[in-house]
């Protein structure tokens, strides 16, 4: 029972990736893992919208990032899912995935019916499959198989087969 935080949160909405060539990325994600392409805008650049009130720039106000130009992409993974690319080509961040040690790190984890089928798939088309699958079977979390790839540009996926 949550409680009373029951009403304060209804579902997620989207998760987001900040990435280094929306193009490619999007090409990737609805020819190879079947996303659609649900809209794009931008770019968007903070140099020519009205400054706040208090003086700092649109983008620094909204988002924490201050002179940022940029263009925005939603792709829908799975009916239950979305995923927000974001290209910054104002600043320039680092052009590598934060490390999975990395504080504010993340991995996006999908539900398989075949994990091995899947990540054959996903190795055949760009993506680099981590060692063998991992097996869960009398632990806390429910019994599953799990395995780590990453994208074409190095973002790490999850697979997870339950068991």
């Amino acid at each position: 029972m949550r409680g009373a935080y029951e009403n304060l949160f209804k579902r997620v909405d989207h998760v987001s990736l900040t990435v280094s060539d929306i193009e490619k990325a999007i090409d990737f994600y609805t020819s190879v893992m079947g996303a659609e392409l649900e809209y794009r805008m931008g770019p968007f650049d903070a140099a020519e919208m009205p400054a706040e009130e208090d003086g700092r720039d649109w983008s620094e106000a909204h988002i924490n990032v201050s002179g940022a130009r940029l263009q925005i992409a939603m792709l829908k993974i799975t009916d239950n899912l979305s995923m927000e690319m974001i290209q910054y080509e104002n600043p320039v961040g680092r052009q590598q995935p934060a490390e999975n040690y990395d504080v504010g790190s993340r991995h996006l984890c999908l539900e398989v019916n075949n994990l091995e089928e899947v990540v054959a798939y996903l190795s055949r088309n760009g993506c680099t499959a981590m060692s063998a699958p991992i097996l869960m079977q009398g632990a806390p979390c429910p019994d599953s198989k799990s395995w780590y790839v990453l994208d074409p540009f190095d973002n790490q996926l999850e697979l997870v087969e339950y068991l």
